[in-house]
């Protein structure tokens, strides 16, 4: 299985955003069920939300070793469901008999230089009406020095992600959320400049910006945010 590092050291800081965390889940829950292969999983920070031990089967698919031994220790420690199950490795490391019903990459794509052959990769494991899903930061305009920090190659728009989607899917959502978020990442890209944000603002911005997003978004049918979520189906 092969083995990536992984440039960013963000995942701790972001792991306790759970009002974020469970409000994109509210949104994804309804496309993820069956054997379900999460693509990047890191700590599983992003799994105990959109994990509820339902589904028949959930692979946590990480490259990172670090990352994976501390995975894998969540999972031994009953810290996920008990249908959650770490591997070491990347898409390319899994057999192409082996098909899922849904498959994640939750802030993963945007880390990877060829991503169109990675969700080629990917469609490849899907099962036939399953699922592929990705969640990415939005804007190239935004790209800023917290970007290249933990490692990302770009940030993307409605057409960036259409280009990117494997031929035999169709496209089931497509949608900005996080509106009010927004004005926090210009902030940063325009005055503060910096690499990493505080826990303070991460809490903040959890705690205040993302619950008046939930709002504003709905207003402004989720054309407006700093995130982008995407979600395609395997045609038959």
């Amino acid at each position: 299985m092969q083995e990536i590092p992984y440039a960013g050291n963000e995942l701790e800081l972001f792991e306790h955003a759970n009002i974020w965390k469970s409000y994109y889940a509210s949104l994804l829950k309804p496309y993820i069920k069956g054997r379900v292969l999460e693509v990047g999983a890191g700590i599983g920070g992003t799994t105990s939300h959109l994990c509820n031990g339902k589904q028949k089967e959930w692979i946590c698919l990480e490259p990172d070793p670090k990352l994976y031994i501390k995975l894998d220790s969540k999972i031994r420690c009953k810290q996920l469901p008990a249908c959650c199950s770490a591997l070491k490795g990347t898409v390319g490391d899994l057999p192409r008999e082996q098909t899922f019903d849904t498959i994640l990459y939750i802030d993963v794509i945007e880390h990877i230089s060829d991503d169109s052959k990675e969700l080629d990769n990917a469609e490849k494991l899907l099962a036939a009406h399953g699922y592929l899903i990705v969640l990415v930061p939005a804007h190239p305009f935004l790209f800023s020095s917290f970007d290249k920090a933990i490692g990302h190659y770009r940030r993307y728009n409605k057409n960036m992600l259409k280009a990117v989607a494997p031929v035999n899917v169709a496209i089931r959502k497509l949608a900005y959320l996080d509106s009010i978020g927004l004005t926090a990442s210009l902030v940063n890209k325009y005055v503060l400049t910096q690499n990493y944000p505080t826990s303070k603002q991460i809490y903040f911005w959890d705690k205040v910006m993302v619950r008046l997003s939930r709002v504003t978004d709905f207003i402004f049918h989720y054309e407006v945010g700093k995130t982008l979520i995407a979600v395609w189906q395997k045609n038959k």
